[in-house]
């Protein structure tokens, strides 16, 4: 396989503020470490929810700054390393006070840096009770595989979660993480070097563009909603946002090298009972010299969607694992 890496953090091929930015994010993460911080992210709709009570209303913590994102008073940090972060961009004002532009996940003892609340921006990278599902499936199918592992791409990598998991576990793999966000990108390299990984690399690509050769393992979380402003964390395309994880199946499947698999972690919307996803990727999947098996993970999630209408006809959107293994 021929991996184009990205250059170590900083890149040479970034502004000045971009490298201030990384670095200081990077140190952030590492002092956070340090603390013993840690922070599980919610859905969008109970952090709202939580930051909507009278006493929440501002940061009593670095959990509350990091974490649910809150507004907060000059006093809560020395004031050498609030002037830092201000003038690193991290933080800015809000409202008389300060706020963070990044929130911090923990996922074992790791730390992610993602998108602050609520993810609007286009380049927004998420990180929710979808990446922890993401991080269950990878971590049992790296349970229990026996497949030497040499190779791998997690695609649409976002935080670079799969990537980063992947490269801890089998630290000889070379373990690429792909995606068309820059911002993804930045963030993949800071966790990356947060978690020790070197055998990372984040490179810019649409699904497996930028890469050559074949992989032992490719794992993608993609946007799955129909979003109406095709915010590029959120949408994925049509067929009520499937579109997308039929396109990475179909890619992913002829890029596996003997014994090699695809784990993909998905959304699967229903209309009348048809699973839209499963009934195109299928057709993909259900061949001479493919191994493969689909997995509910939860019946129900993002149910709020079924009020908007682009989602008047599905009855549910489902949770999925699909596993893929070329076998010949």
């Amino acid at each position: 396989m021929n991996i184009q890496h990205a250059p170590a953090l900083p890149s040479d091929d970034m502004t000045a503020p971009e490298k201030s930015y990384d670095l200081a994010l990077l140190q952030l993460g590492r002092r956070l470490q340090a603390d013993g911080y840690r922070f599980t992210t919610v859905t969008p709709l109970t952090h709202q929810r939580n930051n909507a009570r009278d006493e929440n209303r501002k940061a009593k913590s670095l959990r509350d700054v990091f974490g649910w994102n809150r507004p907060f008073e000059s006093e809560l940090l020395p004031e050498v390393e609030l002037e830092a972060l201000l003038g690193s961009g991290i933080l800015r004002a809000h409202a008389g006070l300060w706020i963070s532009e990044v929130r911090w996940s923990s996922l074992q003892d790791l730390l992610f840096v993602h998108s602050s609340f609520p993810t609007v921006a286009h380049d927004s990278v998420f990180f929710g009770p979808d990446t922890y599902r993401f991080a269950q499936a990878i971590e049992e199918h790296l349970r229990t595989s026996s497949h030497p592992i040499r190779t791998a791409a997690d695609i649409g990598s976002g935080s670079g979660v799969g990537a980063i998991l992947i490269g801890r576990a089998r630290r000889d793999a070379q373990v690429l993480a792909l995606d068309i966000n820059p911002t993804a990108l930045r963030y993949t390299a800071v966790n990356a070097a947060l978690a020790g990984t070197e055998n990372v690399s984040a490179w810019h690509s649409d699904i497996l563009a930028s890469a050559s050769g074949e992989f032992d393992l490719i794992v993608a979380n993609p946007p799955y909603m129909q979003d109406t402003q095709q915010r590029a964390y959120r949408h994925g395309g049509e067929r009520l946002g499937s579109e997308l994880s039929v396109r990475i199946v179909g890619q992913a499947v002829q890029r596996l090298a003997i014994g090699g698999t695809l784990l993909l972690y998905t959304g699967a919307p229903s209309v009348n009972g048809v699973d839209l996803f499963l009934e195109r990727a299928r057709e993909l999947v259900d061949i001479p010299g493919m191994a493969w098996s689909y997995k509910e993970m939860d019946p129900d999630v993002f149910g709020e969607e079924l009020e908007t209408p682009n989602y008047a006809e599905a009855e549910r959107i489902a949770a999925v694992v699909l596993t893929v293994t070329r076998t010949r």
